[in-house]
């Protein structure tokens, strides 16, 4: 909800040119509340156009399981397009990258209601990399090349865990996942600060075999699953019991098209660790 080769993933999802809802007769749809569920993955690749049909099949797969009469979902990559939609139609839901989350929450007040992993999707655990370094020590004073550095409250409490700052190295501001590996690869940085999913492409990358982890981090939960204070108690029970069902019994190929892997019921508690210490 992403390998840089695998379109189709749930990172790829895109803002669908109508609501995929339910068939139902045109008066009661109208008439009917519309839920609202935003996809916000930043850092995410991928072809909207070439996603968007999946993402309508799951979302009517949810829709369907939840008995809602009309439901709309909604990806975005920024902070700013989730929030102008949670906005304008009222979100029910949302799955959120893991610094979107945290950086949003007091905004909005939502609560954790399942937890999603998603192939390949990224965002699990960072790394150091680089060509001619051989420990963090090499990286420190260095130029450090990242897509990632667009939040750094969220790298230097969570994914840093306190330990370093951004302010330790020389950074280069990088706007594409790829083009971080090739400013290492290049010369044109000492290190980089990947995720998961850039690491798993090192392997197809040219020039990438020279290149060696000199750190990691602890690894991090999956993205969240929230419930906004607009979906009613009764709702919020009922679409978190359906979590673990949605990709069972008819779901299963709307939830392999957006690269779930697994989904599941959960709360606050399980992110309790990292929302601690994003608040330090």
């Amino acid at each position: 909800m992403f390998s840089y080769r695998v379109a189709l993933l749930l990172a790829a999802l895109a803002v669908p040119s109508a609501p995929a809802a339910l068939a139902q007769p045109a008066a009661q749809a109208s008439l009917a509340e519309t839920i609202s569920i935003v996809v916000l993955k930043e850092h995410g690749v991928g072809s909207a156009a070439l996603a968007q049909p999946y993402l309508d099949r799951f979302v009517a797969s949810v829709a369907q399981k939840n008995q809602w009469p009309s439901a709309n979902g909604q990806y975005v990559t920024s902070r700013n397009a989730a929030s102008a939609i949670i906005d304008s139609q009222h979100s029910h839901y949302a799955i959120l990258s893991l610094g979107a989350f945290l950086g949003l929450r007091g905004k909005y007040h939502y609560d954790v209601v399942g937890q999603v992993s998603v192939t390949l999707a990224g965002g699990r655990r960072y790394f150091l990399i680089s060509k001619s370094a051989s420990d963090l020590a090499g990286c420190r004073g260095k130029t450090l090349a990242s897509d990632h550095t667009d939040d750094p409250p969220f790298i230097e409490k969570v994914v840093f865990g306190g330990a370093l700052k951004l302010s330790d190295f020389q950074l280069i501001q990088t706007q594409r996942p790829l083009q971080t590996i090739t400013k290492v690869v290049g010369g044109q940085a000492v290190c980089a600060l990947i995720d998961d999913a850039q690491l798993a492409e090192l392997p197809h990358l040219e020039g990438a075999q020279d290149l060696r982890q000199v750190w990691k981090s602890n690894e991090l939960p999956p993205m969240p699953v929230v419930a906004f204070p607009n979906a009613s108690k009764a709702e919020r029970v009922r679409f978190q019991e359906s979590l673990p069902t949605l990709c069972h019994n008819g779901g299963e190929s709307a939830c392999a098209e957006v690269g779930i892997v697994d989904l599941r019921a959960t709360g606050d508690a399980d992110y309790k660790a990292v929302i601690d210490a994003y608040a330090k």
